[in-house]
């Protein structure tokens, strides 16, 4: 049996200007000329997706430290390795940026930029001669700083320490050491088994257990402060988001209820945790900002850094 075509002469069709629009010529980007500051660029970017996105975190962060209120960044190794320890270190010098928290991979690449300047082992190479991961210095360092944490420091806190007493060559690249000096707080949430320092003979289980766990308390501390404040997520898929999730959890258990949350995530790829654990469920309001850190980083302390001196 045939079947008729509609007939679209039947179609009603409506005034272009009476319809309501997503996209206006008002949220085109701007040309700023070349030479132009950082304040006039970001106001050029256009209003859509991303570019406002990056407007939101930029003002979060501004309006938090204006009326006192905490940021908190949580930071995984990459962040590290791709050199921009000396923006987060900066960012804590002005009185930006009020705490870390990273995975235990972050904190061993802090220490070893701190002792030699370097990091980031070639693992396939070394894996295949059962060398990966056999570093003595980073070892006996950890497992020295592992058991006064254990003792009533953290782990965060007796690295930093650590590196500041033994007056490494190049503490003043360390975020911990940093942290340590400002006496900002600064925890290392450890997943036995996962860092190279494990399989270290002088480490011990149970110290790196009671250190990072009295870490995991000191997080839950901070984030029970952060009502009207911002967390960012800059580039941990897994560890750092589920211990933000329980840190939450622990403080609106106890009647903190953290309320106007701010969070955003920075990361190269989106992922499944980052989405539901910093951008979705805790906060009144998160972004996912997807982009690399050796670019991202230094671009968000340029704007912040810009939109707090056109405040002043």
């Amino acid at each position: 049996m045939a079947i008729e075509p509609f007939d679209l002469d039947r179609v009603i069709t409506r005034p272009l200007d009476k319809r309501p629009s997503l996209v206006s010529v008002d949220q085109f980007a701007g040309l700023p000329a070349p030479g132009a500051t950082v304040g006039e660029w970001f106001a050029s970017l256009p209003e859509f997706l991303a570019g406002g996105w990056l407007r939101e975190v930029v003002a979060a962060i501004v309006r938090s430290r204006r009326s006192g209120r905490p940021v908190i960044a949580g930071i995984g190794g990459h962040v590290v390795k791709t050199g921009c320890s000396p923006i987060l270190i900066d960012l804590m010098e002005r009185g930006v940026l009020t705490g870390l928290a990273m995975p235990g991979s972050t904190a061993i690449h802090d220490f070893e930029i701190a002792a030699s300047g370097g990091t980031s082992e070639d693992v396939a190479a070394r894996l295949d001669e059962g060398a990966y991961g056999t570093t003595e210095e980073t070892g006996r360092f950890f497992a020295v700083a592992t058991a006064d944490g254990a003792a009533g420091k953290g782990l965060g806190r007796a690295l930093g320490e650590k590196m500041l007493a033994d007056g490494l060559p190049h503490a003043n690249l360390s975020v911990l050491a940093t942290a340590a000096r400002l006496d900002l707080p600064a925890t290392v949430h450890v997943a036995v088994g996962t860092d190279t320092v494990h399989l270290h003979p002088q480490v011990n289980g149970a110290e790196i257990g009671a250190a990072t766990h009295l870490d995991f308390r000191i997080l839950t501390t901070v984030i029970a402060g952060l009502d009207h404040g911002v967390y960012l997520n800059c580039g941990s898929a897994v560890v750092l988001p589920e211990v933000f999730l329980k840190a939450i959890t622990v403080a609106r258990n106890t009647g903190h209820p953290v309320a106007g949350l701010f969070t955003a995530n920075f990361d190269m790829l989106r992922h499944y945790r980052t989405r539901v654990n910093v951008v979705s469920r805790p906060p009144e309001r998160g972004v996912d900002l997807t982009g690399h850190h050796e670019i991202m980083l230094p671009l968000l302390r340029m704007l912040v850094l810009s939109e707090m001196e056109a405040d002043r």
